[in-house]
């Protein structure tokens, strides 16, 4: 059974915003060796807003709190492979056509390079197409009528499957998790996600809504899963808590801006021991912020 009904009036919301770094030329996807560690960063300043002109010397690397040489650096527009996974759990219900219609304001944005594909997660995890990932945003949009609802959320579970979905992908890998709810049901545990995510370096957007629903009984207010936050600081990604289903096609835009808009930054580490290194980025310019993973994997070898 088909989730969504009409979206035109969202399809027109936010059109006009389209990120600056979209106009800049595609460079090929640096593919990492096992002498660099490569970090994708979003620098903002102290109002959040997204800040393109900084330079490599704005930047400090720190592994396990010791200065690390910059070998790479690099501002311009990067592919993106996605997996957008999406809550469909019953207490999404009065919000469906909301969240579809943010969803395709992400789809709308991705750029010819880029793929995706789209997931839906209840007591089934979906993820569509189910051959490779296209770059196709009309198959995309098309593949958001598929998704079916259920009623317990599989929320690890669903961002497991989206990682490895993403195996074997080179460059940048992404999944943008949507939720309303906590983790209820799940056959792997957030850390064990975790550690997943790291293995594989996929970054974890998360974007947890607050929504009223009856359930069954009476009417509840949901409340996001407290892990979408770590999820996303620890791997670099974005957390959005929303009040309101209104904002989630501005918030599905300003993902898509993000990922549009970071820096790539690479260094070579000098210790290969092939254990969990802690990772610190620091800028230099007074009243901005740096956003990274906050750890890696080190190779190993002599």
């Amino acid at each position: 059974m088909a989730i969504r009904t009409s979206l035109a009036v969202f399809l027109t919301v936010l059109l006009t915003v389209a990120p600056v770094a979209a106009q800049q030329p595609q460079t090929p996807i640096f593919r990492s060796g096992t002498e660099v560690v490569d970090l994708y960063v979003t620098a903002t300043d102290r109002n959040g807003r997204l800040v393109p002109n900084l330079l490599q010397e704005d930047f400090v690397v720190l592994d396990e709190g010791e200065v690390q040489e910059i070998v790479l650096f690099e501002n311009e527009v990067r592919p993106i492979t996605v997996v957008v996974m999406l809550d469909t759990s019953a207490s999404m219900t009065p919000s469906l056509d909301l969240l579809m219609a943010g969803a395709e304001q992400f789809i709308i944005r991705m750029l010819p390079d880029d793929r995706g594909k789209v997931g839906a997660f209840n007591d089934k995890i979906q993820i569509l197409p189910d051959i490779e990932f296209t770059g196709d945003r009309d198959l995309l949009i098309r593949e958001l009528d598929r998704l079916q609802f259920g009623n317990p959320t599989r929320l690890y579970d669903a961002i497991g499957a989206s990682i490895d979905s993403l195996e074997g992908v080179e460059g940048r890998k992404v999944a943008l998790v949507f939720t309303d709810g906590e983790d209820t049901q799940h056959q792997i545990g957030w850390r064990d996600v975790l550690e997943k995510a790291r293995a594989a370096e996929v970054m974890i957007y998360t974007i947890g809504l607050e929504s009223d629903y009856f359930n069954g009984l009476r009417q509840v207010r949901s409340k996001p899963d407290g892990r979408l936050k770590t999820f996303a600081e620890e791997t670099g990604g974005g957390y959005f808590e929303l009040k309101d289903s209104d904002e989630l096609g501005p918030t599905f835009t300003r993902v898509a801006q993000e990922l549009h808009s970071q820096y790539v930054i690479g260094f070579a580490p000098a210790t290969r021991d092939g254990k969990l290194h802690e990772l610190e980025l620091l800028v230099q310019r007074p009243g901005m912020t740096a956003r990274t993973r906050r750890s890696y994997v080190a190779p190993e070898g002599p």
